[in-house]
């Protein structure tokens, strides 16, 4: 079966910094946005650029991102031509172990990269926000006959040490790669989203894996030995949102960025770039007559009696009469009791809310288990 390029998404991760949200599901499982989980994403973008055979790499709790991801349902990733397919660690003749890194993780499934015959292969995070056209980024790869194509995106100036960072030259040709310095040379951010050509990347992951190392690492081994040798690494500047929502603070922004017209839009019904999710058939939101809701995403189910500001509210959540939300993220079946008060927190799923929380801090709180 020939395909053109694939996906491989890198989906495994622990999530450590997201604390109680990822003490049970992994993070691409997490929820966000109102109705949303943040692996749609990504998923969405692949349908959306044509892509119709992806690799999910799960691997950290992935039994409710397994059980999400499904046949690949929600984003039409399950036609006679089409396939979500889950790749966890397994069993091989020569043993068995756990993803590695992230090279490993690719390494561990040449052989399902090898069934579909790509040209090329893109590789993901299943843990990013954003909307964003592969099919240009793989043009682009093609213009610029490049072995690797970088998505890379401008970061403040005073942030840029926080980050994998890109020289390139006036072609967009990398030739120098610092993985979060002191003293960054550029301001351009690598997105951790890479276009390969395949017969290269296979070449190098091959050569990779007979290396005895602890972990195998795309930006720590594949990319400095691919620039070592020569070959032709090129960025491709992304000049639109993308959020890593890694930390409670990444995560509550992103949320409340929903909220902003200028930053992620996912309300355009003109454009055809949807965000694809599941679907829940719950009951209509009841807002009462006395609530009060300003700018605000209210979803599915939801039952408003209090007050809610600036907030982003998933499905099934009620906020009773006399209790107020401001600034804040509440996951799924949450109930907010009367006389409670929750400011700038992400609030988890299947709580009971009684208390004043955060009132009298700027400091973004999660309320965990």
């Amino acid at each position: 079966m020939k395909n053109e390029i694939i996906a491989m998404l890198l989906a495994g991760g622990k999530g450590t910094r997201l604390e109680s949200l990822t003490r049970k599901m992994a993070k691409p499982a997490v929820f966000f946005g109102g109705k949303y989980r943040i692996i749609d994403f990504p998923l969405s973008n692949c349908t959306n650029s044509k892509i119709n055979i992806v690799g999910v790499l799960t691997q950290y709790e992935s039994i409710q991102l397994n059980e999400y991801i499904g046949s690949g349902t929600k984003w039409g990733l399950d036609g006679n031509h089409s396939r979500a397919v889950i790749l966890p660690p397994r069993q091989k003749e020569s043993g068995s172990s756990w993803y590695n890194g992230t090279a490993d993780a690719i390494m561990h499934n040449i052989d399902f990269m090898d069934q579909y015959d790509p040209e090329y292969v893109l590789i993901l995070s299943g843990d990013h926000i954003y909307k964003m056209d592969y099919d240009a980024m793989l043009q682009y790869h093609k213009k610029q006959n490049a072995d690797v194509t970088i998505a890379v995106i401008k970061v403040p100036w005073e942030e840029a040490s926080r980050f994998g960072i890109m020289n390139a030259d006036i072609n967009n040709v990398i030739y120098e790669f610092e993985e979060k310095p002191k003293k960054p040379k550029s301001n351009l951010a690598s997105m951790g989203i890479y276009i390969f050509s395949y017969k290269k990347l296979r070449d190098y992951l091959l050569e990779e894996a007979k290396i005895d190392r602890d972990e195998h690492d795309f930006g720590k081994h594949i990319l400095p030995k691919m620039l070592n040798d020569k070959q032709k690494m090129v960025a491709y500047e992304f000049d639109g949102y993308w959020k890593d929502v890694g930390t409670i603070d990444s995560l509550w922004q992103a949320n409340m960025d929903l909220l902003d017209d200028n930053k992620l839009d996912i309300f355009n019904e003109k454009t055809d770039w949807k965000i694809y999710s599941e679907d829940t058939f719950q009951l209509p939101q009841y807002i009462a007559s006395d609530a009060v809701v300003s700018n605000s995403l209210i979803n599915q189910g939801c039952i408003i009696e209090g007050e809610v500001y600036d907030s982003v509210i998933f499905g099934s959540v009620k906020i009773e009469k006399g209790a107020k939300v401001i600034s804040s993220v509440i996951m799924p079946n949450t109930v907010i009791r009367s006389g409670a008060i929750v400011n700038k927190a992400i609030v988890a799923n299947d709580l009971d809310i009684k208390d004043k929380i955060n009132v009298d801090s700027d400091k973004i709180v999660l309320v965990g288990e």
